[in-house]
């Protein structure tokens, strides 16, 4: 499985996401850059955390306009998993594929620390290795991480089941409904604002953010080599 890692101006958390996959999971990664325009060739698409053009205007406001956008849509749309974190979280809304959008933290300040996620749907591409209702530990750190959208948009996600993530015991940035992270309706694009390529190993606090990308790699191979 071959996965791409996007890389913006102001991006800070590529290599982590690099690193996650090449050393963790052993599987093949590349970077690519803002200006390319094809994704052609690749498996899976991450999109790092950071602060894309230095999160001018509002973050990921202006990434979502790069020249890779149109072949990121085209791979969505194509039903291959991308996995947007914090300001790739940002982005994906900024472009209108994931619906809502982030505001500022409800203390007005920046928040890094580790938090208790609860799985809330553990039947999609990106958690099928956690169990239900699995309590883990995500490493976070942003200041724009306040989940928002309207009344019908919410009980919209909550039909669908697209409400993978909610912060569980306490809600750091103010999140409507506790959101942590969402999918869009067809399941393969999944923006979550805790970092969870920073917990795949023991030795930086843990590894309950490695189930997330063997998830991944999982539901690949059921459906292009184990057939």
């Amino acid at each position: 499985m071959k996965f791409a890692v996007l890389v913006f101006p102001g991006s800070n958390c590529d290599l982590d996401m690099y690193h996650a996959v090449k050393d963790q999971l052993g599987e093949e990664v590349e970077y690519v850059s803002h200006k390319e325009t094809s994704l052609a060739g690749f498996d899976a698409l991450l999109i790092p955390g950071g602060a894309s053009y230095g999160n001018y205007l509002r973050p990921g406001a202006l990434a979502a306009h790069s020249n890779i956008i149109p072949a990121l849509k085209e791979f969505v749309a194509h039903g291959k998993p991308v996995l947007g974190v914090s300001n790739g979280f940002q982005i994906l809304t900024e472009a209108g594929i994931l619906p809502g959008t982030l505001l500022r933290n409800k203390g007005i300040n920046f928040i890094c620390r580790t938090v208790q996620l609860k799985v809330e749907n553990n039947n999609t591409l990106f958690t099928n290795e956690y169990e239900a209702e699995e309590i883990i530990s995500i490493p976070i750190a942003h200041e724009d991480g306040n989940y928002y959208c309207d009344e019908e948009t919410l009980a919209k996600l909550k039909e669908n089941n697209q409400i993978v993530f909610t912060y569980s015991g306490n809600n750091p940035d103010g999140s409507l409904a506790n959101i942590a992270g969402i999918v869009n309706e067809r399941g393969n694009v999944l923006g979550m604002m805790p970092y969870p390529e920073r917990a795949v190993e023991q030795i930086i606090g843990g590894t309950d953010g490695l189930k997330l990308f063997k998830s991944i790699v999982k539901q690949w191979r059921e459906q292009h080599v184990n057939k």
